[in-house]
């Protein structure tokens, strides 16, 4: 072995007693604070709660609000300006009356059943799930008017 080999080798295995050594197996009980264990038992706890359904009927009601169908800007807003502002996944962009031209000469039907079902890099109504077809819809004539 030459020279620096063994320089390497001393060196490794002095890395490893040493390490060995800071790793003792002495225990030590680490002590909190009364802060430190409230912050911690807050951060340890649990997010949320899994309701089974066999237990749904004992668990209480949720209140559902319905504030009736939201208006197509208002789907545009929250669910439609990410891609149709950006031009993401080439979405035709709000505004650039260019990019809808061919969209339109295709017809209203098109558009509408386009924008339900999805077309191309656009899944199903955009991934608004709780969509209505209707809400689709006024999100389409809200695009429109913009342009």
């Amino acid at each position: 072995m030459n020279h620096i080999k063994k320089i390497g080798f001393i060196a490794v295995a002095l890395t490893l007693v040493f390490g060995l050594v800071g790793c003792s197996s002495d225990t030590e009980e680490l002590k909190l604070t009364a802060q430190q264990e409230a912050e911690m038992s807050e951060r340890l706890a649990p997010a949320g709660e899994i309701v089974l359904e066999k237990d749904v009927a004992s668990a209480a009601p949720v209140a559902s609000v319905s504030s009736g169908p939201r208006s197509g800007e208002d789907v545009f807003k929250t669910k439609c300006t990410a891609c149709h502002s950006s031009g993401a996944a080439g979405a035709p962009k709000v505004g650039v009356a260019a990019a809808w031209a061919d969209r339109i000469a295709q017809g209203m039907d098109t558009l509408y059943a386009n924008a339900i079902n999805g077309i191309r890099g656009m899944p199903a109504k955009g991934l608004c799930m709780d969509c209505s077809d209707d809400e689709m819809k006024a999100a389409v004539d809200y695009i429109l008017d913009q342009n």
